[in-house]
């Protein structure tokens, strides 16, 4: 099954939204891509439709944006 993908920069804002998601849903389940350190995954964030983080990509290629911490431009740099 694929998993969801839980994008975000680190930031409070993002760390709240982590801590909420993981206690909805299962952890196995679910991806926690900090974007600040990943930076590799940007594009792949994007070409998902990702446009700030937090952001939840369902398994089903939705993406549900959570709160606002960043835009994505702004973690590229």
């Amino acid at each position: 099954m694929p998993k969801t993908t839980f994008y975000h920069a680190g930031c409070p804002v993002c760390v709240d939204a982590e801590q909420e998601i993981l206690s909805l849903l299962d952890p196995k389940n679910v991806e926690v891509v900090h974007l600040g350190e990943s930076k590799n995954r940007i594009d792949e964030a994007q070409n998902a439709g990702v446009q700030s983080v937090p952001a939840l990509l369902t398994p089903n290629g939705n993406v549900l944006h959570i709160n606002f911490g960043a835009f994505l431009k702004d973690i590229r740099g």
